[in-house]
């Protein structure tokens, strides 16, 4: 039953790791042991931005996250849409290649997501692809990182099972 899961933290090494009183957008569902299976993305929300996506154009859904000032997660932080902006008009097919390689010293930001929330990661690619008009998605996972490819494994098998 998921309203009575444990809320633990994958990473007790990581001290002050949940901020207490800020909003956890990102990492909203970490805490659960469960965190990283399709029933507890369900009953946290998941997939309802996919939805939300899907009722709307391709370029309206460019538009919001243009609007938005989503920023992406590497280094830089670049703006997501404009980096949406950068396929080039009748050039087919298309590919969205996601990074997960934590080439950053000191950060652990893909591994975490990619082992506690693998939807949440789908997702994005998911609405990112559809924005966009691309076809396939790469993933790349750093061999080290098993957990990580088995969870996003088990996620993708999960959700295409799922519909």
């Amino acid at each position: 039953m998921i309203d009575n899961t444990r809320v633990v933290s994958p990473y007790p090494w990581a001290p002050g790791f949940y901020p207490g009183e800020r909003p956890e957008i990102v990492t909203s569902r970490f805490k659960h042991e469960d965190a990283h299976t399709l029933e507890r993305f369900l009953a946290t929300g998941g997939y309802e931005g996919l939805r939300a996506a899907l009722a709307k154009s391709p370029s309206d859904v460019h538009q919001n996250v243009r609007d938005s000032t989503l920023l992406g997660r590497g280094g830089a932080g670049f703006p997501a849409g404009t980096k949406w902006g950068f396929t080039p008009d009748g050039v087919w097919p298309r590919y969205l290649v996601v990074n997960g390689d934590e080439s950053e010293p000191g950060t652990y930001k893909d591994r975490l997501l990619m082992e506690c929330d693998p939807h949440q990661l789908i997702e994005g690619c998911l609405i990112a692809s559809y924005a966009a008009g691309l076809s396939q998605c790469f993933l790349y996972i750093r061999g080290e990182m098993a957990l990580a490819h088995e969870r996003v494994a088990a996620a993708l098998d999960e959700a295409y099972a799922a519909g």
